[in-house]
């Protein structure tokens, strides 16, 4: 929803821009361009105050309520990019929607060039660079969805999250200019800003990361003053969005906050922490581990209590489920256990990864890093006196630099939660280019390969470092190339007659003003094609928006007209569209279905052969869905049927009680 409504916005706002160009100025609602005069005005202060109220007191997205778009959704960027069009002397030359298509087209290249600096960084070579951006390119399919699906927040997101990750590298550097700290501080602050302005996920991708941060300054890996500055950028960053989306309630009950005050917090408590033998150090640290966890959880909770928090509740119940503590009959937990996205990383990734090579030089390089890692936790913990990077100690051969440390725990930790949940394959798979490449480019992996197997020689070490990877830049463009061009110069054309006529009988037979209710899905698209009121939308992270949809979609439980009728109207709804892809679902497992999905949550016997738990009752009515297209008195009474082709049916609700 949050990309429907960034469409919408800069539509919207470039209307504004071309309507006030024009002799005979048109309503800034209307979807006309009119012919540009060379008299134009791009700067208009009452336009802009216009549209950010109507952001902020929005009552024609959710039916009988006014939002405010710019706390509930992650929107931010659209607005920029609406300003931004109408500033710029450009609407002659390139309609929105391409302004909207090759800005994030070119986000995507500061991806790239990102990863490519982050490489590089690590290893010293800008050979290592280019591989690490040609595998991200080879293995697109993997690494990012912003081909086929553009307006995602997270092709928004994902390039500053690189950009932050590069600075992080080179920030964790020793024996930096206090000047070049002080710009990559900034350089990390407004990246992580950015980051976080532009994605709902972004305190549990950087709870992530500040996992990373605590397990590295925990085994002393990491000097604590540049740990702690970077606790820091994360709290402001976070507040700071918090801010700006009027407190959005998620991010103030968000886990990372609490967590993040509670390590700094257990740090003041346990002055001593990495003193001691190693058994001293190993208990210190485990205990130091149950006060950070405990004061988490101690936080979140009282933060949540004061404030009412809901907003997050059904992703902590959707991981409860997933990691077998319990069974569950919450619809929204079991919405998310459903769906593909959320399940388990299929094992044909892998496949495709290994086609490249990328697979198997990254955990080629993930095994040498993980045993130096593992040598060097264990000489940390057992020198209290170790209080240097431990590169800089000429007896630690064996050893990683702060920001190889920072990069390897940063992949594993990323590595397990693409492993559980599929759609985070994208923020582990490009951090997989990066790091493969570094490997086979750098002299410290080389190095310690050689003496492990007795063949070290300098001379071995830089043929191995430039030679793997052109040999396997060679391999990928002998692959790839011819099949990369054959997809450019290809063009395609998504066609879907059905919703396209439905959208066009939207457009042209109900009222401006009309309220539908549906699925999510659907809805969003009627909300871009035809600026019609809706009863929900996917905006998932809102309680009572949770609770709505769970109404909405009785359309498709075993409920009585007149039930339907009444909580469809409760919510001011006009229409109603019905799904047989929905209705008739075959997609997913029984159990898993929408439909049956709903029938457990209301306590009703699923349909169809298999077993159903023993408390679960015959449902006193048919399927809404099913029973509705027979005519019979009891739905006719309540719904009309108004239009219908192959896959939709819309019923208009009758005003009687």
């Amino acid at each position: 929803m949050r990309m429907i409504c960034g469409f919408l916005i800069l539509r919207k706002w470039s209307e504004k821009s071309h309507s006030e160009q024009n002799v005979d100025c048109i309503t800034p609602t209307t979807s006309r361009c009119c012919r540009l005069q060379p008299s134009c005005k791009f700067w208009r202060p009452e336009v802009y105050d216009q549209g950010f109220h109507g952001l902020i007191y929005d009552n024609k997205t959710e039916s009988m309520r006014t939002i405010n778009l710019l706390q509930r959704m992650n929107i931010y960027q659209e607005v920029f990019l609406s300003i931004l069009y109408r500033v710029l002397p450009i609407q002659k030359y390139i309609e929105p929607v391409y302004f909207y298509i090759y800005t994030l087209f070119g986000l995507q290249a500061i991806y790239v060039t990102a990863l490519y600096i982050t490489s590089w960084l690590l290893s010293g070579t800008w050979l290592s660079g280019l591989l690490a951006a040609f595998w991200y390119v080879t293995n697109r399919i993997d690494t990012t969805r912003v081909e086929f699906t553009i307006p995602l927040r997270e092709n928004w997101a994902l390039p500053f999250f690189a950009i932050q990750i590069a600075a992080i590298t080179y920030f964790l550097r020793p024996n930096l200019q206090p000047l070049s700290q002080r710009l990559t501080l900034l350089a990390i602050f407004i990246s992580t800003f950015l980051f976080s302005l532009t994605w709902q996920f972004n305190q549990f991708m950087m709870l992530m990361q500040a996992l990373v941060l605590f397990i590295l300054d925990s085994l002393d890996m990491l000097p604590a003053v540049k740990v702690t500055w970077l606790y820091g950028i994360q709290l402001t960053g976070l507040l700071l969005v918090c801010i700006l989306q009027f407190f959005n309630s998620m991010i103030l009950g968000s886990l990372l906050i609490s967590f993040n005050l509670s390590v700094l917090i257990a740090r003041k408590l346990q002055k001593n922490l990495k003193t001691g033998s190693f058994l001293n150090r190993l208990g210190k640290l485990l205990l130091h581990l149950f006060v950070v966890l405990c004061l988490t959880l101690f936080l979140n909770n009282i933060i949540k209590k004061i404030l009412n928090l809901k907003s997050d509740e059904h992703i902590f119940k959707f991981l409860k489920a997933k990691f077998g503590f319990g069974a569950t009959r919450d619809f929204d937990a079991n919405l998310y256990l459903c769906e593909e996205a959320f399940g388990l990383l299929p094992f044909n990734t892998f496949e495709r990864l290994s086609d490249t090579l990328l697979f198997y030089a990254y955990i080629f390089v993930l095994s040498i890093t993980v045993i130096a890692a593992l040598a060097v936790a264990f000489r940390n913990l057992s020198d209290s006196t170790n209080q240097q990077s431990m590169y800089k100690m000429g007896e630690y051969r064996i050893g990683l630099k702060p920001e190889t440390a920072y990069n390897l725990i940063h992949t594993i930790l990323f590595g397990f939660l693409a492993l559980s949940t599929m759609r985070m394959k994208y923020l582990w798979t490009s951090h997989m280019c990066v790091f493969a490449s570094f490997g086979l480019c750098s002299p410290e992996i080389w190095e310690l390969l050689l003496k492990l197997i007795h063949l070290y020689n300098p001379k071995r070490i830089c043929i191995m470092r430039y030679s793997i990877p052109i040999l396997i830049l060679l391999y990928l463009c002998y692959k790839f190339w011819p099949g990369m061009m054959d997809e450019l110069s290809e063009l395609r054309e998504f066609y879907d007659p059905d919703t396209v006529e439905l959208m066009n009988w939207i457009n042209s037979k109900t009222p401006r003003k009309a309220v539908f209710a549906g699925s999510m899905q659907l809805l969003a698209g009627v909300k871009l094609c035809t600026g019609r009121t809706l009863t929900n939308h996917p905006h998932y992270e809102d309680n009572s928006l949770r609770e709505r949809t769970k109404a909405v979609y009785q359309i498709y439980a075993k409920r009585a007209p007149e039930e339907v009728h009444a909580l469809l109207r409760s919510f001011g709804t006009d229409y109603v569209i019905l799904e047989d892809s929905i209705c008739y679902e075959r997609r997913h497992r029984r159990g898993c279905r929408l439909r049956d999905l709903l029938d457990i949550a209301n306590g009703h016997m699923m349909d169809g052969p298999g077993k159903n738990d023993p408390d679960l009752k015959l449902a006193g009515h048919p399927r809404f869905c099913e029973e509705i297209k027979r005519n019979l008195p009891p739905y006719t009474a309540y719904f009309t049927r108004v239009f219908q082709n192959k896959t939709f049916h819309v019923y208009k609700l009758s005003r009687n009680k």
